[in-house]
């Protein structure tokens, strides 16, 4: 196989993994951005990126990236990049139809030479078990002999502006050691903090599912942690600030895990065990108490409302950020959504303010409004959700001003320092 410089890249979804891979090769080689929705590859056309993770300059600099959302305009291209999410369904199993329909879509494209990498979270296996045969079949090409693959999956973090994708080292792998070669070199050429080569994709595909799972672990015990230092009358912060001076104490916090991957990925690693006859325990009972922490917010809320002799009955209650984490834009899979549905299950009047989210976006996929203007003393509750710069820089005076004169401040994120809310996590 001839090596990775003069080959012509087409990175396949451009969402908070895609658009910046696709940036970065585009600084120095052709590459075209495919995405399936013509709004977004209008946009992007405009120069604007509504997640953020890339300014429009940088944008407006990149001049070998083109956009396009037509399937015959990247038929010319030598490597394909998928980046589609890989979410699960209502019974926690993994879906693969984004993962799917774009190998199915490739297959119709696709040509002898040809280098497909998949950058998608997936259970080891998946690239070669469910991928392959899709490219096969609509292709009528024979893998490692007429087309080839990869795998080296993304570690964005979205919206941090520190450890952005070069700074990252990658995982590469490939279906053949000489592939595995040119996957490596492809990637080495933007990532200036290396890349790892993997022995084979199995091991790629399985090392990036571990990250996430043990992540969401280390979180689950400082949950656990937390309800527990709750119900003894024990800040968890100062717990966590004592523990923390010992060199080898991991330095996590207890909140509400969402977003794409930390609350997701677990999950296609149980599945694939459960297939392979394997129980998994520890990482399902770290998910059950992550999963329901939404719930055990509200319950602490409701509590300390009817410790101050506040009528829970149609109380209201505003909810600071909805977003899954701080200063980003992301609502996938935001937890946040499961405290204010316990809220209103009290009969509880709730107002979610967060002027990172999309509008329109939180409406299609959460069925709720979102608030313009945030009134002075209206309050009986105030939530700090989500730890967004601008409610660290507001303050305990401008928060606590939101509310009337009785009412309780709920710091889920640790946003103010200790003593200034009514309650924490």
């Amino acid at each position: 196989m001839s090596g990775s410089k003069n080959k012509r890249i087409a990175i396949i979804g451009l969402g908070y993994v895609g658009l910046p891979l696709a940036v970065e090769f585009g600084k120095t080689r052709s590459v075209i951005g495919f995405d399936i929705n013509e709004k977004r590859i209008a946009e992007l056309e405009n120069g604007h990126d509504f997640t953020l993770e890339i300014s429009d300059e940088d944008l407006a600099s990149c001049s070998g990236l083109s956009y396009s959302s037509k399937l015959e305009d990247i038929k010319d291209c030598n490597v394909y990049i998928v980046t589609v999410p890989t979410p699960i369904d209502d019974a926690n199993a993994p879906d693969l139809t984004p993962l799917e329909k774009s190998s199915s879509m490739l297959s119709k494209v696709i040509s002898k030479g040809d280098v497909v990498i998949y950058e998608s979270t997936v259970y080891p296996g998946a690239t070669e078990e469910v991928c392959i045969p899709i490219l096969e079949n609509g292709s009528g090409l024979t893998f490692n002999q007429d087309f080839y693959a990869g795998y080296s999956p993304e570690r964005i973090n979205p919206g941090d502006k520190v450890n952005t994708l070069t700074k990252i080292k990658k995982i590469t792998s490939g279906s053949t050691p000489e592939v595995a070669i040119f996957v490596d070199e492809l990637y080495k050429s933007i990532i200036t903090a290396g890349t790892h080569k993997a022995s084979s994709i199995k091991v790629a595909e399985a090392a990036k599912v571990i990250e996430n799972t043990q992540r969401d672990l280390n979180i689950a015990i400082i949950n656990e942690f937390a309800k527990i230092f709750n119900i003894l009358g024990i800040d968890t912060q100062e717990v966590l600030d004592a523990a923390g001076t010992k060199w080898n104490f991991l330095p996590f916090k207890p909140g509400l895990v969402g977003g794409h991957c930390i609350s997701v990925d677990p999950y296609y690693l149980t599945y694939k065990a459960k297939e392979v006859g394997y129980q998994p325990e520890v990482i399902l009972s770290g998910r059950r108490i992550n999963d329901g922490m939404g719930q055990y917010t509200a319950t602490q809320l409701v509590k300390a409302v009817a410790k101050k002799k506040i009528h829970i009955d149609e109380a209201k209650v505003l909810v600071l950020g909805f977003t899954f984490k701080g200063d980003c834009p992301d609502v996938r899979n935001t937890k946040i959504i499961d405290m204010v549905k316990e809220l209103e299950s009290f009969n509880m009047n709730v107002d979610v303010y967060d002027h990172w989210a999309d509008k329109s976006e939180v409406k299609h996929e959460y069925d709720i409004e979102l608030i313009n203007e945030l009134k002075n003393g209206y309050y009986d509750a105030i939530v700090l959700a989500v730890d967004h710069s601008d409610y660290k820089e507001w303050g305990e005076k401008k928060i606590r001003s939101l509310g009337k004169e009785n009412h309780v401040l709920y710091d889920v994120k640790y946003v103010l320092p200790f003593g200034q809310s009514d309650l924490r996590l």
